[in-house]
C-alpha cells in the first residue's frame, strides 16, 4: 500500500474595492477549481435572518460579528485540508493580520480585482436596486459618487509576499478565467513583494 503525499490546501483570496465583481469571480473560480467560496457579505446576509429589525450601518453589530466568523470558517476549512476561495472587500489592515496565521495552514494566492471607480459605482447602485439581500449592508451610505470615487481610488490592497494577480473586471476578466485558474493552481504569474 502506498502512502498518499499530503499537500497543503490553497487559500485563494479575492479582494478589491466594493463593486469590483469579487463575489461573482469567487463563485466562478470555486466552481472551476472544485472548492467552496466563502464570501464575507453572504455570511452577513445569512446573519440578518436571525437579527429581527436590522438596519445596516457602517460598523454595525452584525458587521463586527461577521469579521471573526469569516476568518474562523476559513481556519476550520483549511485545517481540514479544504482548498477554499475567500472573498471580501477588506483592505490590507484587515486582511493581512488575519491571513498571516492562515499561511501556516495553506498556500495563499491573492487575486486583486480592479476597475474604474465609475463602473464600480454603477454596479453598486444597480445591486442596491435589484438585490433585496443587500439590506444587510451599508451600501446606502454610499450616497455621493465623488465620495465613493475617493474611497475606491485609495483602496489599500492586500500586502503579503505571496503570489498575486491583478484582474481587470471592467468587462469580463483580463486575464481570462482560464488564466486565473492556472495562476491559482500553479501560483505562477506576477508576484508583488511587500514588506
Amino acid at each position: 500500500m502506498s502512502d498518499l503525499v499530503r499537500r497543503r490546501p490553497t487559500l485563494v483570496v479575492v479582494s478589491g474595492p466594493p463593486g469590483a465583481g469579487k463575489t461573482t469571480l469567487a463563485h466562478r473560480l470555486a466552481r472551476r477549481i472544485g472548492c467552496p467560496a466563502i464570501c464575507r457579505d453572504e455570511i452577513k446576509e445569512g446573519m440578518v435572518h436571525a437579527a429581527g429589525d436590522f438596519i445596516a450601518a457602517p460598523s454595525d453589530a452584525l458587521t463586527l460579528r461577521t469579521l471573526p466568523t469569516f476568518f474562523q470558517v476559513l481556519e476550520l476549512l483549511l485545517t481540514a485540508g479544504v482548498t477554499t476561495v475567500a472573498e471580501a472587500a477588506f483592505q490590507d489592515r484587515l486582511w493581512r493580520p488575519h491571513l498571516r496565521p492562515l499561511a501556516g495552514l495553506a498556500d495563499i494566492r491573492i487575486v486583486h480585482c480592479q476597475l474604474a471607480a465609475e463602473i464600480a459605482w454603477d454596479r453598486i447602485r444597480q445591486r442596491q436596486n435589484e438585490n433585496p439581500t443587500r439590506r444587510a449592508h451599508a451600501d446606502a451610505s454610499l450616497v455621493e459618487q465623488q465620495v465613493h470615487a475617493v474611497g475606491h481610488d485609495s483602496f489599500d490592497r492586500v500586502r503579503l509576499d505571496v503570489p498575486q494577480l491583478e484582474v481587470d473586471t471592467s468587462d469580463g476578466y483580463r486575464p481570462g478565467l482560464d488564466e486565473i485558474v492556472e495562476f491559482v493552481q500553479l501560483g505562477s504569474g506576477p508576484t508583488v513583494a511587500f514588506p
